[in-house]
């Protein structure tokens, strides 16, 4: 290490990526400095992403519960009403403490913090904006890891500066001061569908807008489809292959949002999320001062080790791409802080699970079926459904499956996929089956306790077995 340059690594952005390479320097004894634009750390994962929603998904079903409300009930004179305020309570905290949590755990391994808003000067130098002065500092290793914004259509109302906006994105869902009566989403990736999901259990008409012919088309599609039918139980309307031209804002008291479909539909609501894509927070950043460029979606190209074109600046998180994921990104910053560091490191793989918090939950783990079918992959499959087993009954949640894929000739697992209550923690036992190449007859030899959820790898196992034995020759 040369003497050259003040801190050994600088990181600029706290979310799980720039956490993970931070930490993992400091335990290679290396000194580190992390710059964060927000008051309080975390990243977008914390501040407005993964916690909020998440933490925002389990207020509304622990709260709808039966039970809850019938204890909240109890002591009060009328009916309980689940407002926004309620569930919001709850998210602030949680974040107020894991904020806490993270800052904690940084200052512990030594890490300086700088709150303020980085730029380059050169390709190790940079500066800091901050309100508590200006200063610079040069780093030998630089690490981008700053995060998404959501993508806002240029030609939508701009709602950010009301004291009660009604055309939403996820980063401002927690203005809301009611829960809507009826809500358009425009798009329907993974922060589309949670949160149509959860606004349908608080019973909020919701009408979801997607431009392919599913959404979330990326994942098994039997397990979208299952998903599609529960979500109509509750009354959400898809309008799929749609594409929006053009969303407005009424004068009337209350507002409304009316959106304009090409096709010529016309849907009116209380309020609009719109989901329609994420864009890399660069701006500012000067990146051509250290030789870097950002594509259109303001992203950061990188190699399989997370190096940029510029031998020492590395990016990882939702800034390079998919998948996007708290969980990938914290990965990707750990490795690519080993990279820097000449420290062994495995890389992450392909067979890392995607989970998806709507209400129920999916989650799956390696290759899915219209996948392996454009491969021209032989495999058979198993499925047991929630119904089929014991905890099903007693946790009162028997809408589910799990669906396992092996290849017909070697047995081996190919892929998961989980629709229902614990989709999320479930998946790891197949995960953990995909990495290590074990197959069928694992799980067919395989005790689990009872009753569990995770009785379902056994059943569908047996239920695969079946199928290759019928379906021999």
């Amino acid at each position: 290490m040369t003497a050259l340059y003040e801190f050994d690594l600088v990181v600029i952005g706290s979310g799980p990526a720039g956490q993970h390479a931070a930490i993992q320097a400091a335990k290679l004894k290396k000194r580190v400095a992390m710059i964060e634009c927000r008051p309080g750390v975390g990243g977008v994962s914390v501040h407005t992403g993964t916690l909020p929603s998440k933490t925002f998904r389990e207020a509304v079903v622990s709260l709808n519960r039966g039970t809850v409300r019938r204890s909240l009930e109890a002591a009060g004179s009328s009916p309980i009403r689940l407002t926004m305020p309620m569930l919001l309570e709850r998210v602030d905290g949680v974040i107020r403490e894991e904020q806490r949590d993270i800052r904690d755990t940084l200052l512990r391994n030594g890490i300086e913090i700088f709150h303020g808003f980085a730029s380059f000067i050169d390709a190790h130098t940079i500066a800091i904006d901050s309100a508590a002065g200006d200063r610079r500092i040069t780093a030998e290793y630089i690490l981008l890891s700053t995060g998404t914004r959501p993508v806002v259509p240029l030609d939508c109302p701009n709602q950010s500066n009301d004291a009660c906006p009604i055309i939403l994105t996820s980063d401002t869902i927690g203005s809301l001061d009611a829960i809507p009566g009826s809500l358009i989403v425009v798009g329907g990736g993974v922060i589309g569908i949670e949160y149509a999901s959860m606004f349908a259990v608080l019973g909020t008409k919701v009408t979801l807008i997607e431009r392919a012919d599913r959404p979330i088309s990326f994942m098994d599609h039997e397990t979208i489809d299952e998903m599609i039918h529960q979500l109509r139980q509750r009354d959400v309307v898809f309008r799929c292959n749609e594409t929006v031209t053009k969303i407005a804002v009424s004068d009337s008291v209350p507002a409304r949002v009316t959106v304009e479909l090409a096709s010529g539909k016309r849907l009116s609501a209380d309020a609009a999320l719109i989901c329609a894509g994420r864009q890399g927070c660069t701006d500012g950043l000067h990146l051509e001062d250290a030789g870097l460029t950002a594509d259109a979606r303001g992203r950061i190209q990188v190699d399989h080790q997370y190096r940029t074109a510029v031998e020492h600046v590395f990016a990882a998180g939702d800034l390079i791409g998919f998948p996007a994921l708290a969980a990938t990104s914290a990965a990707q910053g750990r490795i690519a802080a080993c990279v820097m560091f000449d420290t062994p490191v495995l890389p992450m793989g392909d067979d890392y699970p995607m989970g998806i918090y709507a209400i129920p939950e999916l989650s799956s783990a390696g290759g899915t079926e219209q996948a392996l079918t454009a491969a021209k992959v032989p495999y058979e499959i198993g499925i047991a459904r929630y119904s089929e087993i014991a905890r099903g009954k007693i946790a009162d949640t028997e809408v589910g499956f799990l669906k396992l894929i092996f290849h017909r000739e070697t047995r081996v697992l190919l892929g998961v996929h989980i629709f229902g209550s614990r989709a999320t923690e479930l998946v790891h036992i197949g995960q953990a089956v995909l990495r290590l190449k074990g197959g069928l007859d694992f799980f067919l030899s395989n005790v689990f306790n009872s009753p569990t959820f995770a009785e379902c790898y056994k059943i569908a196992a047996l239920n695969a077995s079946n199928n290759l034995r019928n379906n021999a020759g």
